[in-house]
């Protein structure tokens, strides 16, 4: 398995009272990027962030980083604050498609093979705030248009249940899949955050599972939280055993691309924390591996389900 963070997280971060950490340079990220066991990867944020090509280049080759994916921003600007792609102004509408086609172009032009998108902006508060069926038209729309566009960039799309908007309307996988199955384009995909999935009371391996079992692509942030709110924790700090799971399904179903730290530091040791990151995911599956992942499969189907616990408490927990 490959690491990387998403590069916001390396300055300064906020939550409604306070901030945390200082500002940093893109080289002064990639360089703690390359300083960081077992990180290989940054996912850079268009258009805020990065913008310019030939200096975002020079430094992911000076400091031998490898890009996982530019993450496009459709909620930043003061006129996406009632929604991006599905704004009521279709000038607002187009504005939000325009910034995603140009995160593509920006993407092709370094080197990146994804472009994601958290629409979360796109949804409501209140009953009777939108029409639901024609806000989902509008983005199924906008999406459309903007995933036909350089094909050979494929556009992830990250759900989650809220934040900014009291419920966004890609909430979870299963509706993320439906509008991408409505749009038809098999270069769309889903970028699953392991996090969103927990605090939207799902199950992040059968989300996954359902997800692979989709046939759409997918591409993974890892975190953690304690399932009431997307706190962005390290990695097994709070849902082990899930997150261990989640790490055998990423295994059986063999996703070799990056798993990105989406994972806001705060009060902790920022090259700590992503390094913790890497490392407990890296020794869940050198575990698996040890184990043999045939052995699990076996106890899997196993009717009585304490037998399996006791094999994961033996050999995978070893306590």
């Amino acid at each position: 398995m490959k690491y990387a963070l998403i590069s916001m997280f390396l300055g300064p971060t906020k939550d409604r009272f306070s901030t945390y950490n200082e500002p940093k340079t893109l080289d002064e990220k990639m360089e703690m990027i390359e300083s960081m066991r077992g990180v290989s990867g940054v996912e850079l944020v268009y258009p805020y962030e990065v913008s310019d090509v030939e200096d975002t280049k020079a430094l992911l080759s000076r400091h031998n980083v490898e890009v996982a994916a530019i993450n496009v921003n459709i909620k930043g600007e003061p006129e996406f604050k009632s929604g991006g792609i599905s704004n009521p102004d279709p000038e607002v509408r187009a504005k939000a498609v325009r910034y995603i086609k140009q995160a593509k172009d920006f993407a092709q032009a370094i080197g990146a093979d994804k472009v994601t998108c958290c629409p979360l902006s796109d949804g409501y508060e209140f009953c009777f705030q939108h029409d639901y069926v024609q806000v989902w038209e509008w983005m199924k729309e906008g999406f459309a248009e903007a995933g036909a566009y350089k094909p050979e960039i494929p556009l992830f799309i990250e759900y989650k249940p809220n934040e900014v908007r009291g419920r966004c309307v890609l909430e979870d996988a299963s509706k993320t899949l439906l509008m991408i199955k409505e749009i038809g384009n098999p270069d769309i995909g889903v970028t699953l955050d392991y996090g969103h999935s927990l605090y939207g009371g799902n199950n992040p391996a059968e989300e996954l599972a359902l997800i692979h079992n989709s046939k759409v692509k997918y591409y993974i942030h890892i975190n953690d939280n304690d399932g009431r709110w997307d706190w962005d924790y390290f990695c097994g700090s709070q849902s082990l055993v899930n997150y261990i799971e989640f790490i055998y399904y990423l295994k059986k179903y063999g996703y070799d691309d990056f798993l990105t730290s989406d994972t806001s530091p705060t009060r902790w040791d920022i090259k700590k924390m992503f390094e913790t990151n890497a490392r407990i995911s890296e020794k869940i599956s050198n575990r698996f591996d040890e184990i043999g992942m045939d052995n699990l499969s076996v106890k899997l189907s196993n009717e009585e389900y304490l037998d399996t616990w006791q094999f994961i408490e033996e050999q995978i927990l070893r306590l």
